[in-house]
């Protein structure tokens, strides 16, 4: 059974996880509270090798774990209790890392070694949001990951320009609102895998999300995988993990 921070009555944080895919437990700190986030970092951080990831992370709450989690050399110092036993694993070469557009917030841990190439793309610019946390999301997991941004269908002109690099590209997340098409339309035209995210950017008739969703799921093209609903973060985790299956054979 994994342990469970004692110190923690509102949160069961699975410390095994890295053990078990590789990567510790992100964060999703959106319904919880300020201290909540912090005591669940601080587990991690104790408890874990490696970056940290946490996500839906607003610019107060990034204000508030800055203030709260400062690197300094003296660990003891910088633990909740006081005793060595509970150092919070800083390093000298750790930084605090905070995408605005992505909402994302990246305990990272030295440098790492990039593999593979996933590239991020979006239909337009009100996407990125959602395309910044899955690109955020696969970067910190230790991926080499590019951007490019509106080439939606209503003026596929800028999608063609780029089919060189998005060929080269072992995965293609593919973030849309509006109709949701672009997918479709990628999917019909590279021989790797699609990850398509549909976003709740659009007019009435866009239901949230729900109508490019849809669109996604009816997708004749063959390769494409679709994630939920804004969900940036899923789409950067299966994205990574195709890409370092990939990067191993």
């Amino acid at each position: 059974m994994g342990e469970q921070g004692p110190e923690l009555e509102f949160a069961y944080v699975d410390v095994e996880r890295q053990v078990r895919q590789g990567f510790p437990e992100v964060v999703f700190c959106q319904g919880k509270t300020q201290e909540q986030v912090v005591s669940i970092l601080e587990v991690l951080l104790r408890k874990c090798q490696g970056n940290i990831l946490a996500t839906r992370v607003d610019p107060a709450l990034y204000a508030y774990v800055a203030e709260h989690l400062k690197s300094t050399e003296d660990e003891v110092m910088c633990t909740p209790t006081g005793r060595p036993e509970d150092a919070l694993n800083y390093r000298s070469e750790d930084t605090l890392e905070y995408n605005s557009l992505g909402r994302t917030l990246v305990w990272r841990r030295g440098s790492q070694a990039e593999k593979g190439r996933i590239l991020i793309v979006t239909a337009g610019t009100s996407d990125i949001p959602v395309a910044e946390e899955a690109a955020v999301t696969a970067s910190v997991m230790g991926n080499r990951v590019e951007r490019l941004y509106d080439i939606g269908v209503a003026g596929l002109h800028r999608m063609f320009a780029h089919m060189e690099v998005i060929r080269q590209a072992r995965v293609v997340v593919v973030a849309a609102g509006m109709d949701g098409a672009l997918p479709s339309v990628l999917g019909g035209l590279v021989d790797k895998p699609v990850i398509a995210v549909p976003t709740s950017v659009g007019y009435g008739a866009n239901f949230g999300g729900l109508a490019p969703l849809l669109t996604m799921l009816n997708s004749c093209a063959a390769g494409v995988g679709v994630v939920n609903i804004d969900n940036g973060f899923g789409a950067g985790r299966l994205a990574s993990l195709i890409n370092q299956m990939e990067a191993e054979i």
